[in-house]
């Protein structure tokens, strides 16, 4: 019988260095995103909350939307996938299946671990390790699909995300509708009824959660600055919600829709650069203009509404029309850079920060939540969102060159050296 022993952490010449460079690649665009929420209160997909929304600061906010918000995510989520037919096949696995299923959910159970340390005590909100670790649970179920029933599968579920989407925005709609009523009457002079009052009172709720004033926005500056502790359980509340509401009604969809989606792709070789240059090619021109046109008409709808919390949200419900064409597009192209060798010392160190993808994302974390908050220098708030992005293109250099340094002179990442070890219930050698 086959022992959990004989199994072992993927080794250097297994891996593929197509999905090394996508995980890079994608790690980067992720900060690339929360960069915004580490730094800016409520300025997400809303510019005119904090940061600024004119010159180079609405640039930087149509750049993202055009090209990187939701796709970036996209593609970790889709590495995950792959990654979980990677695990699951490689392996040694016994007749009942037990070796590599009990490998895998103690992965999982670990990387849930990690997410709450993640969000809890490390202070990042965002957090993805908890979301994969939950949803991957699920997406385990589905590995052995063909590609086309993966894939469909994946519609359903993207259908079903929409849906709570659409949702969303007709109760914003319906309680703009009652309110715009409401606040005419009160211009006119007219009395005004219960409904009415609660009409205004729903609104102003909606608007307290979706637009920042400037108290807002000082009070959340001041409450961040302060030490490390009180800034846990100022944060609580929030992180809570992340990982409960947030999760089941929006995260956990769109999470295993993608991990499905990266399991076809895998499968089909896509992930793996094992298709013609012409492929690739049609895929880019397809994806891209299909993606970017849908994407630029959802930011001149927000724009031209002066960024209306209504604008936002029906922009919401073509969200994923725009963003998975989006990221089908960045994927050829990454390809194509791969089957070219062009610039082989950049796709070595982008392989590299793949690699190491856990220690690099925490690392993003402890720099920026340095940076931003009090127990660190304090500027949660206080830079233009086109600032930044000094600080993202600082950790880029920081972790391209770090990253093949680290890897050529032992075999993982710090944090994936801790996750293998927990995961096999042995020390794994680290040096080379």
């Amino acid at each position: 019988m086959q022992t959990q022993e004989t199994l072992q952490p993927t080794i250097k010449s297994e891996r593929i260095l197509a999905m090394d460079t996508i995980r890079g690649i994608s790690l980067f665009g992720i900060l690339l995103m929360n960069i915004i929420v580490f730094g800016l209160y409520k300025a997400y997909f809303d510019p005119t909350n904090n940061g600024g929304a004119t010159g180079w600061n609405l640039t930087f906010w149509w750049m993202n939307t055009l090209f990187f918000e939701g796709t970036m995510r996209g593609m970790f989520s889709m590495l995950f996938g792959a990654g979980i037919l990677l695990f699951t096949s490689r392996s040694v696995e016994n007749k009942q299946g037990t070796v590599v299923t009990d490998l895998f959910f103690r992965r999982l159970m670990w990387m849930v671990l990690f997410g709450v340390i993640h969000c809890y005590l490390l202070l990042w909100d965002g957090d993805i390790l908890y979301t994969y670790g939950i949803v991957g649970m699920f997406a385990f179920s589905f590995r052995h699909l063909a590609p086309k029933y993966l894939i469909l599968a994946s519609a359903i579920i993207l259908i079903v995300a929409a849906a709570f989407n659409v949702k969303d925005y007709f109760k914003i709609k319906d309680a703009f509708g009652k309110v715009t009523i409401a606040q005419t009457k009160k211009t006119t002079g007219e009395n005004l009824v219960k409904e009415d009052s609660t009409a205004i009172e729903k609104w102003n709720a909606i608007l307290k959660e979706e637009k920042a004033t400037p108290t807002q926005v000082k009070e959340e500056m001041t409450a961040r600055s302060k030490g490390y502790w009180s800034i846990v359980m100022h944060k609580l509340p929030v992180n809570q919600y992340m990982e409960t509401t947030f999760l089941y009604f929006l995260n956990f969809w769109d999470t295993l829709a993608m991990m499905l989606w990266g399991m076809a792709f895998f499968k089909l070789g896509i992930l793996k650069a094992a298709k013609s240059n012409r492929f690739y090619w049609l895929m880019a021109l397809m994806g891209y203009g299909i993606g970017i046109t849908i994407n630029y008409f959802e930011g001149s709808h927000i724009v031209s509404s002066n960024f209306s919390i209504l604008s936002i949200y029906k922009t919401f419900m073509t969200y994923n029309l725009g963003r998975i064409p989006t990221t089908c597009g960045h994927i050829a192209l990454i390809m194509l850079f791969v089957k070219s060798g062009f610039l082989p010392f950049l796709q070595k160190s982008l392989a590299a920060v793949g690699q190491m993808a856990f220690t690099n994302y925490i690392t993003h974390s402890i720099i920026c939540n340095f940076i931003f908050l009090g127990y660190g220098f304090s500027m949660y708030g206080k830079l233009q969102r086109y600032e930044l992005y000094y600080i993202v293109i600082s950790i880029w250099v920081f972790q391209l060159i770090v990253s093949p340094i680290w890897l050529k002179y032992f075999r993982f990442g710090p944090l994936e050296w801790l996750w293998r070890s927990l995961t096999y219930w042995k020390l794994q050698p680290m040096k080379r």
